[in-house]
């Protein structure tokens, strides 16, 4: 059975290009040596791009086949002597301008679509699509939607009545938006859920009395949300996405959540109802946020944590409640103290 390549890598790339998208200085090497491909240092081969970042994989470094490594200024002297080396300010950061410029279509959900409106798609005769707008095969587009120019709806997603989504933006195959406002460059992958109700019941002994949830959510420009992830609207309020926040595969948002500018969220997090993320808070995978708290600017959350009251701005917290970490690793060494003296004889 063939191996079919997805990403195909475009002809004619040479070392000077490289250099150029990545913001690089070609440190060693032939500015026409010819690049075909991309790798990680372990299995590149001749002709291949690698970058190295993290002195764990120096070995790999070391016996890399590659043709060309990107690397930043403290470790340039690393690579072998028969690898060109491109020097750059963050190694990383530059490996994804390259990539970007190599695999355009890679930074979409899926495969590139066609364009146009598929005559297997559904749409409201009351829906507005700017020009150059995809609808393809099973998607439905509802009554009074709008959709901005560039903008790709995939296979089988469910556009609800009302929604407005702002230009160049992608909603990946099986997504369901209801009840929100998308602004542009907003990216949704496979299955994201958005605007369904929250989750709000009034408790009591008779039984649980629904509320009625009547917010929105609102999703700010650059936005990028991961597979399976669900946004519920606001209850009496907005749901809030804030520019260029990066939001992780099956990541839990409830409503009145208030989500910051450039925030980073890993999968499985969760954020109860009516909580506050401001700028720049990035949280760890399966971490849970308690409601109506509030976590300051630029604040970092470990892993596996749970926040149960506000946290200061700038912070680096992490445990079951969160706490500094400083103070959270003291108390781990504590109790693993404790444990090891009660196995001594």
């Amino acid at each position: 059975m063939s191996e079919p390549r997805f990403f195909e890598f475009p002809n004619s790339i040479v070392l000077k290009m490289v250099a150029e998208w990545a913001g690089a200085e070609i440190y060693r090497g032939d500015e026409t040596l010819e690049i075909s491909d991309v790798a990680p240092l372990e299995d590149a081969g001749s002709g291949a791009l690698v970058f190295f970042d993290n002195t764990a994989y120096l070995k790999q470094l070391e016996t890399t086949g590659a043709a060309a490594c990107l690397v930043g200024k403290k470790h340039k002297d690393k690579v072998p002597e028969n690898v060109a080396v491109l020097v750059c300010d963050d190694a990383y950061r530059s490996w994804a301008k390259v990539l970007a410029n190599l695999f355009p279509d890679a930074m979409s959900p899926t495969e590139p679509a066609s364009s146009g409106v598929s005559q297997r798609a559904v749409v409201d005769p009351t829906a507005t699509l700017e020009e150059n707008v995809t609808i393809e095969a099973g998607a439905v587009v509802g009554a009074d939607a709008e959709i901005g120019s560039g903008s790709v709806i995939r296979a089988n997603a469910v556009i609800g009545f009302g929604v407005k989504i702002g230009r160049d933006c992608v909603v990946g195959p099986n997504c369901t938006v209801q009840h929100s406002v998308l602004g542009n460059r907003v990216t949704f992958h496979p299955g994201v859920c958005c605007g369904q109700d929250g989750f709000g019941y009034a408790m009591g002994p008779q039984g649980h009395l629904k509320v009625p949830q009547v917010g929105r959510v609102i999703i700010q420009d650059d936005v990028e949300i991961g597979a399976n992830t669900t946004i519920d609207r606001g209850a009496n309020r907005d749901t809030i996405i804030g520019e260029g926040t990066k939001i992780d595969n099956q990541v839990q948002i409830g409503h009145n959540v208030v989500v910051g500018r450039h925030c980073v969220l890993v999968s499985q997090v969760g954020l109860s109802g009516s909580c506050t993320l401001e700028d720049f808070v990035a949280i760890g995978g399966q971490t849970g946020v308690r409601g109506h708290v509030t976590i300051g600017m630029g604040a970092q959350i470990a892993a596996v944590s749970v926040v149960s009251e506000d946290l200061a701005p700038g912070g680096r917290y992490g445990g079951t409640p969160a706490k500094p970490v400083k103070q959270w690793f003291r108390e781990v060494a504590a109790v693993r103290k404790l444990a090891e003296r009660g196995n001594e004889p």
